[in-house]
């Protein structure tokens, strides 16, 4: 279990249910400055069982400054199939503008490390938008090394997407029901 961090100016800690308005707000905040869509109205709701049901799918650490929260880190952890091991998901690493500078980045990502550690993991990975010279110098100075790639999205379609989609796995003799195991259940 990773323990509170506590510095004079406040304290990095697992975040709470309670956390969960005020840190949908820095989620609106971080999408705003990484120049990304909007984060759904009901993100808060959304992040919840994600963050607090057993078991958890995403961890969340706070940067807590007298209550306040002024960032936060979320990670994952995730399977390198070059690797053939698991690794910690740094997923984001946010802190409020008017609070950089501060330490709080940094402090976020040793707590980061530090769960990273306690889970017997050997590696954190993570990226940053290129054009994020700051966060790139900031991830530089903890010893990080980059790794030169692009990050594509590709939405799955749902609905009438989704029936052409089959329609056209079929017409090529593709399996149309992939499984995904251990998510899905065994066939009747």
């Amino acid at each position: 279990m990773l323990r509170n961090a506590a510095w004079p100016d406040g304290i990095v800690r697992p975040a709470t249910p309670d956390d969960l308005p005020a840190l949908a707000g820095l989620c609106a905040a971080h999408a705003a400055f990484e120049q990304a869509g909007p984060v759904p109205g009901d993100l808060a709701d959304r992040l919840e069982p994600a963050l607090f049901r057993a078991p958890a799918r995403v961890w969340c650490l706070v940067a807590d400054g007298g209550g306040k929260l002024l960032g936060y880190a979320t990670y994952t952890l995730e399977f390198s199939t070059w690797l053939a091991a698991e690794y910690v998901h740094l997923d984001c690493l946010f802190v409020a503008e008017r609070h950089r500078g501060g330490g709080w980045g940094r402090r976020l990502l040793d707590a980061v490390t530090a769960a990273a550690t306690a889970r017997g993991m050997t590696q954190v990975q993570w990226q940053t938008p290129d054009w994020n010279s700051d966060a790139i110098r900031f991830y530089d100075r903890t010893g990080a090394q980059s790794a030169r790639k692009v990050r594509y999205l590709l939405p799955v379609p749902s609905g009438q997407e989704k029936n052409d989609l089959d329609s056209s796995v079929n017409s090529r003799n593709l399996s149309p029901t992939l499984r995904c195991a251990p998510c899905d259940p065994p066939p009747q």
